[in-house]
């Protein structure tokens, strides 16, 4: 009998992880919003650079402007953030911003001040060890009458079919709880059960980190690259800004999301219909939906024009390959990476910039690496400019330019902006760019390729395996 068992179980294997990795995405996810007049758009940056003497500097923005948001609103909030909490890894010791306390504490605040404001927080299982551990901050939104929505991945497609055909037929029934955790908590103190662990191998995520609250009698969005995870407040990263028509999109990409857990979003009312004929135009991306866009930006591009890339991960071979044709079409590329060194305390080994950096510096394309010391260069930031007339392009958001981030397997929120040259969201983003890639001995801010262009063939074939099985994190 054993053979017969044997092969009955691998082949339960086989059809789970199947069935998991092509399996029809739930309504709402990987769309493309209609594109919306661009109101009151502003572009936001945190900032780090060393100076002359050798220390560490910042500038930040983004979540002064997020904890301002909150703050003034009074009907609606709803907040959907990846990491939540103030876990730090093996990187204590760290004058870290204490924004989990911040952001929960504004959440609170505004909650008891206005009691009929509807607040609701969406944030992905990660920050409980997918059910292992109670967090203080989120117990505290609960108390205070915040709705607290761990998303349901299982909803998503497999990003590691190979464990998650193993995952669907078991382990997931088990359930998971925070007693008589026994094995260390990787991301910070406490202890959690061995269930835990078997739940990150999926490797899903809901990595989306975006805003909606309402002001006066309109709506403000903020779409961002950053978390209010403690022990990323040192990172570098972008957001945008944006109020009217665009805003609502964003409410209403959240409502499948909330949808799973039972919990409803408020519909103020529909977003208005139609392209804006002149001037700049914003367009709410999720999912799959970012890459095609992505890969469409690349290919609009034509000889002379420049494109700009900024991001933490860049590894999704349509992408690189859209970006070694236009190489080829005479267009100026330069691309500014995170040397995918650092990891909260934990030293990495450089996969997959280094290897996908030194494909494109052999192709000729202009490489250059955050100059970072124990923070990362978290954006994910494309930005085209024409050579001469026309109009520029941005796109700017949640999404690493891989293949768990593009192909409809994490939940991603970006936002396109289209318009004029001189749109001032779209200048202030190049600025940031040119800041960031023009370094001085007085701010020191990127290095040059040759700093950790020593990629192996070892590390080639591991980015390669990675990228194609999902057997990876980025």
């Amino acid at each position: 009998m054993w053979p017969w068992i044997v092969t009955l179980l691998l082949v339960a294997w086989i059809a789970m992880g199947t069935w998991q990795r092509f399996k029809p995405l739930p309504e709402g996810i990987g769309e493309a919003w209609p594109e919306r007049p661009a109101e009151s758009v502003r572009f936001l940056a945190d900032e780090t650079w060393i100076d002359g003497s050798g220390e560490r500097q910042a500038r930040r923005e983004i979540f002064d402007e997020l904890l301002a948001l909150v703050g003034q609103a009074r009907r609606l909030v709803v907040l959907d953030m990846f990491l939540f909490n103030d876990f730090a890894g093996n990187a204590d010791g760290e004058a870290f911003r204490p924004l989990s306390t911040e952001l929960t504490d504004a959440l609170v605040r505004q909650k008891r001040r206005h009691p009929d404001l509807e607040a609701v927080v969406i944030t992905d299982p990660l920050n409980t060890l997918y059910g292992g551990l109670e967090l203080d901050h989120l117990e505290a939104l609960r108390r205070a009458g915040v709705t607290v929505v761990l998303t349901d991945l299982n909803r998503l497609r497999a990003s590691n079919p190979l464990w998650s055909g193993v995952w669907h037929l078991g382990p997931r029934w088990l359930g998971n709880g925070s007693e008589g955790g026994w094995l260390p908590n990787a991301l910070g103190p406490g202890r959690v059960p061995l269930r835990s662990y078997l739940a990150l191998l999926n490797f899903n995520a809901n990595h989306r980190k975006s805003l909606v609250v309402d002001q006066g009698d309109g709506w403000v969005g903020l779409v961002t690259s950053a978390n209010p995870h403690d022990a990323s407040s040192l990172h570098g990263n972008v957001a945008l800004r944006v109020e009217g028509g665009a805003a609502l999109d964003l409410l209403d990409t959240e409502r499948p999301v909330a949808g799973w857990s039972g919990v409803s979003l408020p519909a103020p009312r529909a977003a208005e219909a139609g392209v804006p004929a002149h001037g700049a135009r914003l367009q709410v991306l999720t999912e799959g939906a970012i890459r095609d866009a992505l890969v469409a930006a690349v290919g609009r591009a034509r000889s002379g024009d420049r494109l700009d890339i900024a991001v933490f991960y860049l590894s999704h071979r349509g992408v690189i390959e859209a970006l070694l044709a236009a190489h080829g079409r005479g267009v100026d590329i330069r691309v500014l990476l995170d040397p995918n060194r650092d990891a909260f305390g934990l030293e990495k080994g450089g996969i997959p910039n280094r290897p996908v950096a030194r494909e494109l510096h052999d192709a000729g394309i202009h490489v250059r690496w955050c100059a970072t010391r124990g923070e990362q260069c978290h954006s994910k930031l494309l930005l085209r400019r024409p050579a001469t007339a026309g109009e520029a392009e941005m796109i700017i958001g949640s999404a690493n330019f891989t293949r768990r981030n593009l192909d409809d397997l994490n939940l991603e929120t970006s936002l396109r902006l289209i318009g004029p040259v001189d749109t001032p969201a779209l200048s202030e983003a190049g600025a940031f760019f040119e800041r960031r890639w023009h370094s001085t001995p007085d701010k020191v801010t990127s290095e040059p390729f040759a700093v950790h262009g020593d990629a192996t063939a070892w590390q080639r074939l591991r980015y390669r395996v990675m990228e194609a099985t999902g057997l990876s994190t980025f």
